[in-house]
């Protein structure tokens, strides 16, 4: 009882550290990731992984597994493939993310219907396709006039300012990095930060699995604007800006472990 008194004293302190700017976020993190492994033995994104390798290797309707899906570097080449998305696809006529990709595949090629996709199953699924590029470097490039125009598409709804507090996400990812948002300071998405490598991820705050899709939708929310649906255009928009954006990063960990 007592350790146990211990462990969540040393918890409260840790988090009003954070509050206040004591504690990097990051490094406490790092600190949160070995305690996990001390006491479980076991990270949850290891689970999540697993999880979704058992879903790839699942038969669907059509009696096939997502092995035989081309995620940009042939049927069932995983190896580095998440670290070149979004691109343009040839057989679906637009560009893909890898969650939207997944859907492409669960619904062509396995044969579900729309209404069976479920999220949670493609963010599992997103984890075990992102593990494999893990030490890869970004490489996305903009080769296709499809490309091309989402980017630029991506570009302006990086910069426009609206909704009722008019700002955008260049308000705090350009004008405020640096300066603290409650606990977290505002990345440099572009710079330094490489923020698109940090997603997929398991937030241990709130025990939540995100992929950069998710982490989009709740920059709107946050910003009290309407929040892009899944695998809309603006986020695909978005996401191959910031992608082409940190070209060259070191995915060091996919999925990541983050606050």
């Amino acid at each position: 009882m007592r350790k146990a008194v211990g462990l969540f004293l040393a918890t409260l302190l840790v988090g009003v550290a954070l509050a206040q700017g004591q504690v990097d976020p990051r490094e406490e993190a790092k600190r949160q990731k070995q305690l996990l492994l001390e006491t479980a033995g076991i990270l949850p994104t290891e689970l999540i992984v697993a999880q979704g390798e058992e879903l790839f290797n699942r038969k669907g309707p059509s009696g096939k597994t997502m092995a035989e899906c081309d995620f940009g570097l042939g049927k069932g080449v995983l190896e580095g493939a998440a670290a070149r998305l979004p691109r343009y696809f040839l057989d679906t006529n637009r560009v893909e993310d890898l969650d939207s990709r997944i859907v492409t595949c669960m619904t062509r090629v396995q044969g579900f219907k729309p209404e069976q996709v479920k999220r949670s199953e493609v963010v599992a699924i997103a984890f075990y396709i992102a593990s494999k590029s893990t030490g890869h470097r970004i490489q996305v490039r903009l080769l296709f006039p499809e490309e091309r125009e989402l980017y630029a598409l991506g570009e302006k709804l990086f910069y426009a300012r609206s909704g009722a507090r008019d700002v955008g996400c260049a308000t705090c990812h350009v004008t405020y990095v640096g300066r603290r948002a409650g606990v977290l300071p505002y990345a440099d998405v572009l710079g330094k930060d490489k923020s698109w490598t940090h997603w997929p991820a398991y937030r241990y705050s709130n025990d939540q699995t995100w992929t950069m899709q998710d982490r989009i939708r709740a920059c709107y929310g946050n910003i009290a604007h309407p929040q892009p649906a899944l695998y809309s255009q603006p986020i695909l928009a978005l996401e191959l800006f910031l992608a082409y954006n940190n070209n060259g990063a070191v995915v060091e960990e996919w999925p990541a472990f983050v606050r």
